[in-house]
């Protein structure tokens, strides 16, 4: 049979914050396209109703990312234990919602060490074996806005927008070993958080909806099949990209 690029078969992968939204659109994508997938977590609950409804092709285990000292060690037993990891999707990351002037130092420490300490921590981590076995594909989870200004987001865009750079520099420093790094940035994405939110904040809800140039949200799967994609042979020449996927958002006017 023609070997199918687009498919992941055989191909093990670790997600953060797998569990739910994005990161469960993804996992399910991976596991539709042929993958075994590894999520992670801190909630032991949500993660057992994800695996229960991804099937057989996936495991679980409960983990706080921010607890950087614990991602040797849970490298090191899905290596030993499960298998060696083909893809790592940083998908795990938190949000804080306040006006520059009312954000505080530690809340800005904080969405840093989640969205982008705890993603390179990880993804060093990862890349120790991939570099060693000369493949391997790397995706950082991004946003609209690390792409443009967007208010009362200024801790969580210089986090998305810090993993531009690492990117940037992880692709000068890995692709040799054929490792690939590349990032996704999401649009405004369908999920029960975020459709209430809007709810609740007509003038914003608007603003939103004028800037996408589609006439619809984005929904998880639209997130995990650009991820298949980049993390598929069909994309092996493919590093250091940006992909907005976000129904023209980010161009719109």
């Amino acid at each position: 049979m023609e070997h199918e690029v687009f498919s992941l078969k055989d191909k093990l992968a670790l997600i953060t914050g797998g569990g739910t939204g994005i990161g469960f659109g993804i996992s399910r994508a991976f596991v539709n396209a042929g993958a075994r997938v590894v999520i992670t977590g801190r909630r032991q609950h949500v993660l057992e109703e994800a695996v229960a409804s991804l099937g057989d092709n996936s495991r679980y285990i409960v983990n706080d990312i921010v607890e950087t000292v614990n991602l040797p060690t849970l490298v090191t037993e899905i290596e030993e234990h499960i298998g060696p990891l083909d893809i790592l999707v940083n998908n795990a990351g938190i949000h804080h919602k306040a006006w520059a002037q009312d954000t505080t130092d530690e809340d800005f420490e904080r969405v840093l060490r989640t969205n982008l300490l705890s993603v390179f921590g990880l993804t060093r981590e990862c890349a120790n074996y991939m570099l060693q076995r000369k493949s391997g594909s790397i995706l950082m989870i991004s946003s609209m806005a690390g792409l443009f200004g967007i208010d009362r987001v200024a801790a969580y865009s210089a986090s998305k927008t810090a993993l531009t750079g690492l990117v940037n520099t992880l692709v000068t420093e890995y692709s040799k070993s054929n490792v690939r790094v590349n990032a996704i940035a999401p649009g405004w994405i369908e999920s029960e958080m975020f459709l209430n939110a809007i709810d609740q904040d007509e003038d914003r809800k608007q603003k939103i909806t004028n800037r996408i140039a589609m006439d619809h949200f984005g929904k998880p799967s639209d997130i995990g099949n650009a991820a298949v994609f980049l993390s598929s042979e069909a994309a092996r020449y493919i590093t250091g990209v940006i992909l907005p996927v976000d129904g023209g958002a980010a161009v719109n006017f």
